[in-house]
């Protein structure tokens, strides 16, 4: 049997584009025992799967140093919380460093702009000593080279040396292509003007496009941070302390590291839950949005399941912690978030083709370019001219807006939908719900409640009040999900409690029992004709009309005679209908699967406005009816919630599980709905689309500003216009590219359910 794959996270340090990314998931790939390596530009991480006995994080770390990039040290037992919080700090030292090198650059391009200027007015340049300026130019350059612009050519020589080309090797080429040539008229101004050119200094270049790509970095680095600010929100919500209760009754705050399985833990109004377990005493009201996002307080009673950073609004209670760490739902959300933000969308492949080629081909064309206007220019002009449009093509054609396109609208877009309770476990499954147009929705528990519930009660000509508290004295004692239904009813309706004797269960038919001195039945037809109780014409016609509703009736008798009729069916959601129609305004069929037989079936799918249904299927054959509809040609979306979906989740091009379902259903699913409700469904389908929407505006924005860009740097419009793209104008231009691509990701923040 072979190994297990392992699964690691590298925060890696040192990528400056698209081009880095690649050249660090080779590297990766490449190392002996790795199976699959993917590294994402815009959150900075690598994910490794590998075999064990291969390799290890030592070696994975070695292979991204041996790539010229470095690695963030993870503090081991520490949450995820306090590794993040590290992370953010070192990333904020080095926003910080960033912007220092950017404020030297900037303040010495403002002086060395005007000096240069000085050289347009040949009336003033007759009282400048030349070469005394230019001198000046130079020293006043060097500190923007060798401290602002350092770090450019640190990784464009260690790309060499590694034979890979980046971001950073375009602008060290350019800015010290401009820079050399600058120092050698400088320096030797006679060896060109013995050769009939005009010897000119480009210093104000060099500078202004170290300053400018930095301005970049620096709107850059700012921008993807508001792309992780939906994960830095979840891991704030997590809980420092807990106040647990000692075997000696003592109440403690301790931390939350040191809260164990099974300690009981207090919960006071206002306070926050501390981690994830069961109400044992008290009762309140819980704000559930950070995992649901529904914003209604949710009533919490002994016995009910609570989370941790919920939070408590009205009532104090105390619960059993059953699950910590890790395990808790919100550390599950956060790892689900986490992955999805690191995935890569296959829309995305086409980009990482272009990134993998495009510094080499720049390079080509900025040569090319060189070579052509040194050879069709003037003498006077041909180096001047062949030299700016080599490093304006060289400037320009920056692929960080391609790297950049893709991951930022997925780290947005899966932060967004977590915040509104739907869970997209990776970038495929988001692509794919884009793609949609048939949603097959399982009708237990998904479309209606999942369990039974009272919708009638017939009583004529009787005291229904009494009645019903007489029923339910019976149902009490009767663990059936019939007899629950009809307890709930009847709490629900503040009928009297009262005890009953003599119980009996009669199996498959109902029970009996003796309250108030009276005898009380409770069952089906076959329970009361066996008692010899017969009912009036009046009852059976009240029943039949139940029947043809697809409701199950229950039969009720007190001292031999049939007094009342109750109706008992799995309502539908109140939302349900509602969403539905969403979807079908969105162009999506809905269609419907059930094992009911097919007169509920259509009973149900009428109250909704389906119009296609499967009835009488069973569990084994729902991934069969999804098939069906994919011979149809159709992109098919399961929503369901039980162990017996869990194929047809699997089988669908994209599974969603509803969140109250099983841990099984959840796994097999693409995206996890965390409320029971349709309009996560929508929620889904419209964050997909504009998504999806978001990523083409993005390659659109970043290929056809190099598909336009480049010629234009490269001359292509001097012979026709007498245009020329100023390298200046170039990094300019660079810059925003990134920028406007961060910035249109940014705007699905603003996202909101219909």
């Amino acid at each position: 049997m072979s190994p297990e794959l392992e699964t690691t996270t590298l925060d890696i340090e040192g990528m400056t584009c698209a081009s880095c990314a690649s050249f660090v998931e080779k590297s990766l790939s490449r190392t002996p025992g790795v199976q699959n390596a993917m590294v994402n530009f815009a959150t900075e991480k690598a994910t490794v799967h590998y075999l064990p006995d291969q390799a290890s994080p030592t070696t994975l770390k070695e292979a991204v140093v041996k790539a010229g990039y470095g690695v963030i040290e993870r503090v081991p037992d520490t949450s995820a919380a306090e590794r993040n919080a590290e992370i953010d700090r070192q990333k904020a030292v080095a926003y910080q460093k960033l912007k220092r090198r950017f404020w030297v650059a900037l303040g010495l391009a403002i002086v060395i702009m005007p000096l240069s200027m000085l050289m347009l007015w040949p009336a003033l340049m007759q009282r400048v000593n030349m070469q005394w300026l230019n001198y000046t130019l130079l020293v006043l350059t060097l500190p923007v080279l060798l401290y602002s612009g350092r770090e450019f050519y640190v990784s464009a020589w260690n790309g060499f040396k590694h034979r890979a080309a980046n971001m950073d090797t375009l602008v060290a080429v350019g800015t010290g292509a401009a820079f050399l040539y600058s120092l050698a008229a400088t320096v030797v101004p006679g060896f060109f003007t013995s050769r009939g050119i005009m010897p000119e200094v480009y210093y104000d270049t060099t500078a202004t496009i170290i300053a400018l790509i930095l301005l970049g970095k620096v709107m850059e680095m700012r921008a993807k941070t508001q792309t992780s600010a939906a994960m830095k929100a979840l891991l704030g919500l997590q809980v420092k302390t807990a106040r647990v209760v000692r075997p000696n009754g003592q109440e403690l705050d301790v931390p939350i590291e040191q809260v164990q399985l099974g300690d009981t833990v207090v919960v006071r109004p206002g306070e926050k839950v501390a981690t994830d377990g069961v109400i044992l005493e008290g009762h309140s009201s819980l704000d559930e949005a950070m995992l649901t996002g529904e914003s209604l307080p949710v009533e919490k009673k002994v016995g009910d399941a609570v989370f941790g950073a919920t939070l408590n609004k009205t009532g104090s209670f105390r619960f059993r912690v059953t699950k910590v760490g890790a395990d808790t739902m919100l550390s599950r959300i956060v790892k689900l978030v986490e992955d999805a933000q690191g995935s890569r969308a296959p829309i995305q492949r086409l980009a990482d083709k272009v990134s993998a080629i495009f510094v080499p081909t720049v390079v080509v064309v900025a040569i090319l370019t060189f070579v052509l206007w040194f050879d069709l220019a003037t003498v006077a002009t041909r180096l001047p001219l062949a030299l700016v449009n080599f490093v304006a093509v060289l400037i320009i054609a920056c692929p960080c807006a391609l790297g950049l396109a893709t991951p930022t609208a997925i780290m947005v877009s899966t932060g967004k939908g977590a915040e509104h309770g739907v869970l997209i476990r990776n970038a495929e499954a988001l692509e794919k719900a884009y793609q949609v147009n048939t949603v097959l929705l399982d009708k237990t528990g998904t479309i209606t409640n999942g369990q039974p519930a009272v919708t009638d009660f017939v009583a004529p000509g009787q005291d229904a009040k009494h009645l019903l508290h007489l029923i339910a004295a019976v149902e009490r004692q009767s663990e059936h999900p019939l007899a629950e239904a009809v307890v709930r009813y009847a709490d629900a309706q503040h009928a009297a409690k009262v005890s009953a004797t003599g119980f009996r269960a009669v199996e498959g038919k109902g029970a009996a029992a003796t309250v108030a001195g009276q005898a009380v039945l409770i069952g089906n037809r076959r329970l009361l004709a066996d008692e010899g109780v017969a009912l009036s014409p009046e009852l059976v016609t009240q029943a039949e009309q139940l029947l043809d509703q697809a409701k199950t009736v229950l039969y009720a008798a007190v001292a031999g005679e049939a007094v009342a009729l109750i109706g008992v069916a799995d309502s539908v959601r109140e939302t349900s209908a509602a969403a539905i129609r969403k979807l079908q305004a969105l162009g999506i069929e809905v269609v419907m699967m059930t094992g009911d037989n097919p007169q509920t079936a259509a009973q149900v799918a009428s109250q909704v406005g389906i119009k296609r249904y499967f009835a009488e299927v069973l569990p084994g054959d729902k991934a069969g009816k999804v098939k069906e509809l994919q011979m149809e040609g159709r992109i098919v979306a399961m929503v369901g919630d039980g162990i017996n979906d869990a194929p047809a989740l699997a089988q669908a091009d994209i599974g969603l599980a509803v969140g109250s379902g099983t841990d099984v259903a959840m796994e097999a699913a693409g995206i996890t709905l965390m409320r029971s409700d349709l309009n996560g469904v929508v929620t889904a389908i419209e964050l997909s689309r504009q998504t999806i929407r978001t990523i083409r505006q993005n390659l659109f924005f970043a290929f056809i500003y190099n598909i336009l860009g480049i010629p234009i740097a490269a001359g292509l419009l001097y012979p026709v216009l007498g245009w020329l793209l100023s390298p200046m104008l170039a990094a300019g231009a660079m810059a925003l590219s990134s920028v406007s691509v961060l910035t249109n990701s940014l705007r699905l923040r603003a996202f909101t359910n219909r």
